[in-house]
């Protein structure tokens, strides 16, 4: 017997990938429409001998999709970089939403150079200064971020990696 609620309701699903395609996977469902979430973290890495802050899945070989119960989940399946959704008992199990949001809020505390502009308040999150607000001011390079804050009877102008900061 098929609930009310499962009828055409919309609820997140578990894909595993393929072993080291999970942002291919992403990708291809992204141009077929579907929503998906991946969780991501940032890392600091030895790349060929350099250190480089680099981004990796939360869950390496899964990401998180929305679709409906309605849905033709045949394309689905066959999506290159997908090996299959997470079932039990044969039947696909919904993640519950808070579980997604709480991932989701999580992941949007990752560093993101990219979207700094010069003049916004960050969080610093390691080293001494952990836990206070700076104001970002510039990169320096590519790793490292220049912070102006208050401290010692005066503004103090630091550089502090990537890594350890991120946006409030």
């Amino acid at each position: 017997m098929i609930q009310s609620e499962d009828v055409g309701s919309t609820a997140w699903y578990l894909v595993q990938c393929k072993a080291n395609q999970d942002e291919r996977a992403e990708n291809n469902l992204i141009e077929q429409g579907y929503t998906c979430f991946r969780p991501t973290h940032r890392r600091e890495r030895i790349l060929k001998g350099q250190r480089r802050v680099v981004c990796e899945s939360l869950f390496p070989s899964y990401l998180f999709i929305q679709v409906s119960s309605n849905d033709n989940w045949g394309p689905l399946r066959s999506t290159r970089g997908v090996l299959r959704v997470v079932a039990f008992g044969g039947k696909p199990l919904p993640v519950r939403d808070v579980l997604i949001a709480q991932l989701y809020e999580r992941n949007s505390d990752a560093p993101v150079a990219a979207c700094l502009t010069p003049g916004e308040t960050v969080r610093i999150n390691e080293g001494p200064f952990a836990e206070l607000k700076a104001i970002f001011l510039t990169m320096e390079g590519s790793e490292r971020v220049v912070l102006l804050m208050n401290f010692l009877l005066g503004e103090q102008v630091f550089s502090l990696p990537l890594a350890g900061v991120s946006r409030l």
